[in-house]
């Protein structure tokens, strides 16, 4: 019955990550997967949540099905994050908004949406992205093409020819962006890029899908969600996906949104209803304890501000991560590569190594990065920089001799 199946090769990024764990080395650096450890390498439960979670533990309740929109405390609290407590779209209720399972299921909720109803329609994704968002869009059916948008020679973006690609698109294009922190990049447009960008979207009837899994990990929590606010204020239908598990260090729980951005309150409600269909096709109800968290964590204020201190210091800690490695591999390597690890910003650097170059890293000096040359600045540490540079400055410095 089954012969006919060809074996799964393995998720690029997960199967790494199995490979480190089996790696008996004991001075191993894993700056792959995509999650954020604290200075002692490890994976940080947020005050904040912490305390969450405790009252909620305090309050036993029976635990029933949520609807399959999600919980509604949830659903406002990421409108309100997300929007802005300010949005004109948001008061005037135009958002539609679902609890799913992490970001990944907000993109598949949306692919399944927009496979529905806009059949014909071509997906469109960054050159390079995230490996995940073309299997989602494949996966629902569509034909996924891409856009320029990184730069090998500079380390940074490719703005021009982004913004000609996307003006020739056809009508009811879907485009999938990343709102900030670009995955595996690290390179963002500004603010006036963005501005510029949408208004040819508009312009050209093309449908934007924004991802934002790491709010608050590049500018701030505001500034991270400029191009979504942007595009209520230009006017343009949008589809959001965001995620809690970076900035709440909520991995396991899986806690994301869909939102989709319409042009009245009674659109809207039509659109929540299908989405509502999509969650019943896949798996009916979100779960209740992620959601929990987070929605108590936003809505209360005390609790609202810790995590707010807290993910910044996180983020303070990459960027001094930058710095740290930037001073370690100077001299090492030309100056133009060094740049990319002050200029890009995020959890993830592209550092410039190749895929030979990478193998040669995790196979003589046990640190595993993504055979993209893509490294996740936020797994380093003062315990593991130094091995990690002095390998990464070896490996560049054979290349250049």
């Amino acid at each position: 019955m089954f012969e006919h199946i060809d074996a799964y090769p393995g998720d690029p990024i997960l199967t790494l990550n199995e490979n480190f764990a089996k790696d008996p080395r004991d001075d191993k650096v894993n700056l792959s997967v995509g999650i954020y450890y604290d200075d002692e390498g490890r994976l940080p439960v947020m005050r904040a949540v912490r305390e969450a979670e405790a009252q909620l533990l305090a309050e036993p309740a029976a635990k029933p099905y949520l609807p399959m929109a999600g919980l509604a405390a949830y659903r406002d609290a990421v409108q309100s994050l997300v929007f802005g407590d300010a949005s004109t779209a948001r008061a005037e209720g135009r958002i539609a908004t679902v609890q799913t399972l992490g970001g990944s299921g907000a993109l598949k909720v949306g692919a399944d949406f927009i496979k529905r109803y806009f059949p014909d329609a071509k997906v469109w994704v960054s050159d390079p992205t995230w490996d995940n968002h073309r299997f989602i869009f494949e996966r629902a059916g569509f034909v996924v093409g891409t856009y320029p948008y990184y730069d090998e020679a500079t380390g940074g973006l490719k703005f021009d020819a982004m913004l000609s690609a996307i003006r020739d698109l056809p009508a009811k294009s879907v485009v999938l962006l990343h709102a900030c922190c670009h995955n595996p990049t690290g390179v963002d447009l500004n603010d006036a890029q963005w501005v510029e960008l949408i208004g040819v979207m508009k312009a050209r009837g093309l449908l934007p899908f924004i991802d934002m899994a790491y709010q608050g990990f590049g500018a701030g929590l505001d500034a991270d969600a400029f191009a979504i606010r942007e595009l209520v204020r230009q006017n343009v239908p949008a589809f959001v996906a965001n995620s809690f598990s970076k900035n709440f260090s909520l991995y396991g729980e899986r806690c994301g949104a869909l939102s989709v951005i319409c042009a009245s309150a009674e659109t809207a409600g039509r659109v929540l209803g299908q989405l509502t269909s999509a969650v019943r096709a896949n798996y009916s109800n979100p779960p209740t304890h992620g959601a929990n968290i987070v929605a108590r964590v936003l809505t209360t204020p005390t609790l609202r501000q810790s995590w707010q201190d807290e993910l910044a210091s996180m983020c303070g800690r990459i960027e001094r991560m930058r710095v740290a490695i930037h001073a370690r591999l100077r001299g090492n390597v030309p100056d133009a590569m060094l740049a990319r690890y002050l200029d890009q910003r995020g959890m993830f650097t592209y550092t410039g190594l190749s895929a030979e170059q990478v193998d040669v890293l995790r196979e003589h000096h046990g640190v595993y990065l993504i055979r993209s040359g893509r490294m996740c600045v936020a797994a380093l540490n003062d315990r593991n920089l130094e091995a990690a540079a002095n390998a990464i400055g070896e490996v560049l410095s054979k290349e250049i001799a």
